[in-house]
C-alpha cells in the first residue's frame, strides 16, 4: 500500500484521531472538548467547546512568529497597471484599523456584514476584518445584478455592506453603486450603513447619513484586537444557486474551516509556508474565499490577488508573466481560462518569453475538465496538471491527487481519488451502492469532514432537504458519475438544473424564472449546451403567447437583455429561439436533458415518456436556426 492509500485508510478508520491531529497546526484561544458531535444526524459540529479566531491565524499568528516582514499578499492588476506587495504586519495594521472601522458603525459578535467588492486589497482587508471581530461576512460577486444583490441583504441582513466604487473588467468599467443603491431600494432588510472604497476610474455619489467612505470610517476608529468565537461558530455565509431561484446561503463553521483549509495546502497543493500561492478566482466565489483569501494566510504563503483576465490585459500571456513576476510555485484556475488562453495562443508561443522555473504544479476545478485542456497543460507547463472537484458546500477538495501526499497516476477525465477524510460513494436510486464503472449519484458518506457547510444560514430545513432526504445518512453533491476498479472518480454530469458557465454555477431554473416575466411568453425553458470557451453556455426555448405580432428576433433581444439585467453578464445568456412547443412527458414535465442532448449533437431516442415524439424533430430544427450544434 502506498503512502496515499495508507493516509486515506487512517482518514476512514479513525476520523477523529485524524483531524484532531491536524487542528494541533491551528491557533486555538481554548482546545476542543469533543473532535467531532453526530448526535444529531445529518447535522455535525467540529471541534465543540473549542474556540479560536479566523484571523488571528490568518495573520497574527505569522506576525507574533517573527514573519511579520514576509509579504502576505501581491495585489497585481494589468487592468489598471498597478502591482503592490503588503506584508504580514502591514496587513495585520490595515485589518485590525477597518475592523475597528466596523465596530464603530455597530458591528459586533455574530453581526453580518455584506461586501460586493472588486478585486481589490480592501476585499481581503474587509473579509478578515469581519472575523476579526467575531462577525460573519457573506460576500456577494462584484457587479451581480441588484435583484440578486438584494435577495442575499434580506437574507443576510446584515448591519452594514461594504463595497467601492466600480470594478473593472478587461477594458470595462463597471458602477457598482447604482446597483447597491438599486439592491437596498428592493431589499426589505435596510442596512445601516455602507462604506465605500472610491477608485480613481469612477466616484461614487455618497447617500447623506447612511454611505461612509473607507478612509474616514479608518481614521474615525481605534484598532481593534481578534475576538475568539466557538469553533462551532459561523465565519461566513455564501450564497449558491438554488433550484428554486433562491439562494442557498452556505455555512461555514469557523473550527472545522481553519483545520481542513490549513491541511489541505501542504497535503494537496504541495506549498509551504513563504512559497507564492495564487488562485486565479474572484472573492464572490467560494475559490477565492478558500484559496485566495483563507488557505494561503492560513498556511504563511504569499498569495496572489489577480484584477485582470486570461486573455486580453494584455495578452494570452497574463497568466505566465503573473507566474514569473511573482515566482508563484503553484496556480490554481477554472479549465475556462486555460481553454481561453490555448484559443488564442494554441501553441502556447507566449510562455518562451517567460521564466517559469519557479513553479510546480498548476490546479484546475470549477467544471469538468475535458482531457484536451488538461493534455494542453501537461505538454506546455511541463509541471503536474490537477484537475481536483470539490463545491461551494464542501469549502475544500472532495477528490485530487494529493501531491503532497504522494502523486498518483492521472487519468483523463478524473480528478482522481477522494481526498483523505471524504468517503465518497456512488449510489443508485434505491441507496445501494453501484457496482465499479456503473453510473450514479455521487454522494458523502455523512458525517461529512470538517470544513464542509454545516447548514443554510437561518434554514436548517432546506438543508436537511436540499441535500441529505435522498439518501438517508449521505451527503447528495447533485452530481451523477463512477467511480472505477482503481478507486478513481470520473464526474460525468449534474442531477439538477444546475449548469457550470466558466466555472460559475447557475441555476437555469433562476433563468427560466426571468424569460417567463416577459409579456409576450407563454412557457420556456433553458438548457446548459456545451461551449468550448465556457465548457456551458445557457439557450433559451421560448414559446410565445397566442397573438403575438412582434418580430421574433425583439423578443429574443428582450429577453436577453432581462437576463443581463437580473442575473448579470455571468450568465452569459446570448442566444434563444422561439418553438411552437416544448418537449414533455405526459405528466408535463419538460424534458430538458433530451434537448440538451440535441443541441450538443448526441444520439437521441425518443424517450419513453415523452406525449409527442414528433416534438424532438421541430425542436432539432429550431436549434439549427441558431447554430446548433455546433460544428467542429
Amino acid at each position: 500500500m502506498g503512502r496515499f492509500h495508507e493516509v486515506y485508510r487512517r482518514s476512514m478508520a479513525d476520523p477523529t484521531a485524524f483531524w484532531a491531529e491536524a487542528a494541533e497546526d491551528v491557533a486555538w484561544t481554548r482546545r476542543w472538548d469533543q473532535v467531532v458531535d453526530d448526535s444529531r444526524p445529518p447535522f455535525s459540529r467540529w471541534f465543540v467547546g473549542g474556540e479560536t479566531n479566523t484571523c488571528y491565524n490568518a495573520i497574527d499568528r505569522h506576525v507574533e512568529a517573527g514573519r511579520g516582514e514576509q509579504p502576505a499578499l501581491i495585489h497585481d492588476s494589468p487592468v489598471t497597471g498597478t502591482v503592490a506587495t503588503y506584508t504580514y504586519r502591514e496587513m495585520q495594521e490595515r485589518i485590525a484599523r477597518f475592523a475597528g472601522a466596523l465596530r464603530g458603525l455597530g458591528v459586533g459578535y455574530g453581526d453580518r456584514v455584506i461586501l460586493y467588492m472588486p478585486m481589490i486589497p480592501e476585499a481581503l482587508v474587509a473579509m478578515l476584518a469581519t472575523v476579526r471581530i467575531g462577525a460573519v461576512h457573506s460576500v456577494v460577486f462584484g457587479g451581480f445584478a441588484a435583484k440578486e444583490l438584494a435577495t442575499r441583504i434580506d437574507d443576510a441582513t446584515p448591519k452594514v455592506i461594504v463595497s467601492a466604487s466600480c470594478g473593472v473588467e478587461g477594458q470595462r468599467v463597471l458602477a457598482y453603486k447604482p446597483l447597491l443603491d438599486r439592491a437596498i431600494e428592493l431589499a426589505a432588510h435596510k442596512p445601516q450603513h455602507c462604506v465605500i472604497k472610491q477608485r480613481p476610474q469612477v466616484e461614487a455619489e455618497l447617500a447623506p447619513g447612511r454611505d461612509v467612505l473607507w478612509e474616514d470610517a479608518e481614521a474615525a476608529a481605534p484598532p481593534a484586537g481578534c475576538v475568539p468565537v466557538k469553533a462551532t461558530d459561523p465565519a461566513y455565509i455564501l450564497y449558491t444557486s438554488g433550484t428554486t431561484g433562491q439562494p442557498k446561503g452556505v455555512v461555514r463553521p469557523t473550527g472545522g474551516h481553519l483545520v481542513a483549509l490549513k491541511w489541505s495546502m501542504k497535503n494537496i497543493y504541495d506549498v509551504d509556508p513563504g512559497d507564492v500561492y495564487w488562485a486565479a478566482s474572484d472573492v464572490g466565489w467560494v475559490v477565492g474565499h478558500s484559496y485566495i483569501v483563507y488557505a494561503p494566510l492560513f498556511h504563511g504563503c504569499t498569495t496572489v490577488l489577480y484584477e485582470g483576465k486570461p486573455v486580453g490585459t494584455p495578452d494570452a500571456g497574463a497568466f505566465w508573466r503573473v507566474i514569473a513576476d511573482h515566482k508563484v510555485k503553484v496556480m490554481f484556475t477554472a479549465p475556462t481560462a486555460i481553454r481561453a488562453i490555448k484559443k488564442e495562443d494554441p501553441d502556447g508561443k507566449l510562455l518562451a518569453k517567460y521564466d517559469m522555473s519557479n513553479f510546480k504544479a498548476q490546479f484546475l476545478a470549477g467544471e469538468r475538465c475535458d482531457p484536451d485542456t488538461l493534455k494542453w497543460c501537461q505538454d506546455k507547463l511541463k509541471v503536474p496538471t490537477v484537475d481536483h472537484w470539490w463545491q461551494t458546500e464542501t469549502g475544500w477538495p472532495i477528490v485530487s491527487n494529493c501531491l503532497g501526499i504522494e502523486e498518483l497516476p492521472y487519468k483523463p477525465g478524473s480528478p482522481t481519488h477522494p481526498v483523505p477524510g471524504w468517503d465518497v460513494q456512488v449510489l443508485a436510486p434505491d441507496g445501494s451502492a453501484v457496482k465499479p464503472n456503473e453510473i450514479g449519484a455521487i454522494s458523502i458518506k455523512l458525517p461529512l469532514p470538517p470544513g464542509a457547510l454545516s447548514t443554510l444560514w437561518n434554514n436548517d430545513d432546506r438543508f436537511v432537504t436540499s441535500y441529505m432526504t435522498e439518501y438517508p445518512g449521505f451527503y447528495q453533491t447533485g452530481d451523477a458519475g463512477v467511480i472505477d476498479d482503481d478507486g478513481y472518480l470520473h464526474v460525468m454530469t449534474r442531477t439538477d438544473d444546475i449548469i457550470n458557465v466558466a466555472g460559475h454555477r447557475l441555476s437555469t431554473g433562476g433563468m427560466e424564472e426571468v424569460l417567463a416575466n416577459h409579456p409576450d411568453v407563454a412557457e420556456c425553458a433553458v438548457i446548459g449546451v456545451a461551449d468550448a470557451l465556457k465548457g456551458q453556455v445557457p439557450l433559451g426555448f421560448l414559446v410565445l403567447k397566442d397573438g403575438v405580432n412582434k418580430p421574433h428576433e425583439q423578443i429574443v433581444a428582450e429577453v436577453v437583455t432581462m437576463v443581463r439585467e437580473r442575473i448579470g453578464p455571468v450568465a452569459a445568456f446570448k442566444v434563444a429561439t422561439v418553438v411552437q412547443r416544448l418537449p414533455k412527458t405526459r405528466s408535463g414535465k419538460i424534458l430538458r436533458r433530451t434537448m440538451q442532448k440535441i443541441a450538443d449533437g448526441q444520439d437521441v431516442a425518443a424517450p419513453a415518456t415523452i406525449d409527442d415524439p414528433a416534438i424532438l424533430g421541430e425542436i432539432a430544427q429550431s436549434l439549427q436556426t441558431v447554430g446548433y450544434p455546433q460544428k467542429g
